[in-house]
Order: C-alpha cells, then structure tokens, then sequence
C-alpha cells in the first residue's frame, strides 16, 4: 500500500504493486527457463558427469549466488519498479534498491557469474563455445548500450543520469550508493 498526499493507504495501489512484482516473478521464471533449456546443451553441460572433479563443484556456490542475485532484481522490478524485466512491459519507475545500489546491470552480472560457475561444474570449453559465449557476452553489452541505456534516458531523463554518474555499468561499487 502507499500513502496519497493525505498519508492514506490505498489498497489499490498494493494490489497493483502485488500484480506487476507477480507479472514480474513469471518473466523472470519464464526468462530463466528459456536460458536453462536453451543454452546448456550448446555449452556442453552434461549433468551425468561422475568423472567431474570434486573441485569444481565449489563453483555451484557462485553460480548458486550469482542466479540468486539475478531473481531478486527480477523481484525488485516487480515491486519496486511496478514492471517487469521484459522490454515489452518495463518498469514504471527506475529501480535503484537492492543490488541495483552497487551496480548498473546486476541481473546480467548475476547471470552472468551463475553461468559461468555452471560452466565450470558441468561445462567442456572448446573454441566455438569460448565463440559463442564471447558473441552472446557482446549482444548483452551492445544491447545495454544501444537500447536499453537509451530508453531509460528517455524514460527517466535527469534521475537517471545522475545515478549513470554514482553507479557503474558492470563493476560493482564497494559501498552502496544512495540518492
């Protein structure tokens, strides 16, 4: 619920609120689900690995981590950001809360660091898997930078740019920042 200029509460703002961090929850299941059936047999992930050293599964905690942290900013646009992940039905309002106060593009760092601890778990890096995972890498920063960064100037103009100056792009700041 949120409060109008009175200091009531709405309830139709809570169920509004509750719908779009749903809406949100099953983009970002249904995203997950897409990346999770698509990509591991293209990485060559093989899940009947028993000669896999018992080392590399050390790297199911950053990769458990790093999916954790990509699920909580799905939360976070959802109930913060009244929208969803999708570019179709985007956030209503810039979500600077949770991880989203170290770094610019959590989600995809998050991915990103889960991917790569499932790579080394179950993963056999060859040449045109290195490739393909370089061209994917390249679409996520051209993609950022070409139309996502643009269209959040558009849509929230100055409080955008003014987090743009306190809060990188991809390396997290030690401390969090705060407006």
């Amino acid at each position: 619920m949120t409060g109008g200029e009175t200091g009531t509460m709405r309830p139709t703002d809570s169920g509004a609120q509750w719908l779009t961090t749903i809406a949100s929850l099953i983009v970002g299941a249904a995203f997950f689900a897409l990346w999770f059936w698509l990509l591991p047999p293209r990485l060559g992930f093989r899940a009947d690995t028993p000669s896999t050293a018992p080392w590399r599964w050390l790297a199911a905690v950053p990769s458990v981590l790093g999916f954790a942290v990509a699920l909580r900013c799905v939360w976070d646009f959802g109930h913060t950001g009244r929208g969803t992940p999708a570019p179709f039905a985007p956030p209503s309002r810039l979500v600077v809360v949770g991880f989203y106060q170290y770094v610019r593009n959590p989600m995809y760092v998050g991915f990103f660091v889960g991917w790569m601890g499932l790579w080394v778990v179950f993963g056999r890096a060859n040449l045109s898997v290195i490739v393909g995972v370089a061209a994917a890498v390249l679409g996520v920063v051209l993609f950022v930078r070409l139309y996502e960064e643009p269209t959040l100037r558009r849509m929230f103009g100055a409080e955008y740019e003014e987090y743009c100056r306190h809060v990188r792009r991809w390396l997290p700041r030690i401390r969090p920042w705060e407006q």
